[in-house]
């Protein structure tokens, strides 16, 4: 692939990405230990990922359980699990905080499924902005004495590019709307 094709490649793949380890932290009424994943501890002063401060584990499918290496930590990781947007309260026992995911109401899902949607056309105006910048960049090129030839075929190649990342974004969007929906 041309390099000058390449850096827009790469740009439109850090979309598709941002956009799947987004909806990655969407729970689908089963307990996703990725939901905790942008929830910072507050750990001695400094926030931590509440991975890095407790074991995560997921022991039936409807409950995310956290056992803090440190039992000073628990009003710390409940502190900061209310703060964020999860939406369920934590319980603890002194050990280990638990949170039981409630089964979603149709009303839920259907809100899920237009969010998703919403983060889906994002991703699309990302890409065909990238696609913008790089036509721009092309038609530059031509004060540099590359020919006008060459310069269609960059667009062209840009174009297809951005189909199959469109076209990529459509699928996750459709298999995420499809899990959300799933009774």
């Amino acid at each position: 692939m041309d390099s000058r094709i390449e850096v827009y490649n790469e740009k439109m793949q850090k979309a598709y990405d941002y956009l799947l380890a987004d909806y990655q932290t969407i729970r689908a009424g089963r307990a996703n230990p990725h939901v905790l994943d942008k929830i910072k501890v507050n750990y001695y002063g400094t926030p931590t990922p509440i991975q890095q401060v407790g074991n995560i584990s997921v022991p039936e499918a409807r409950m995310i359980q956290i056992a803090p290496w440190e039992k000073s930590l628990i009003k710390e990781i409940e502190k900061a699990i209310l703060a964020s947007d999860v939406g369920i309260t934590p319980s603890n026992d002194g050990a280990v905080i638990r949170l039981v995911f409630p089964e979603l109401t149709e009303d839920r899902r259907k809100e899920l499924a237009k969010e998703i949607r919403k983060k889906g056309e994002d991703a699309k105006v990302a890409v065909r902005n990238i696609r913008r910048d790089g036509n721009e960049a092309f038609k530059k090129l031509a004060k540099e004495d590359v020919s006008e030839d060459e310069i269609k075929d960059l667009e062209e190649q840009l174009q297809k590019m951005t189909d199959k990342f469109i076209k990529d974004i459509d699928t996750a969007v459709d298999d995420k709307s499809k899990e959300i929906m799933k009774v």
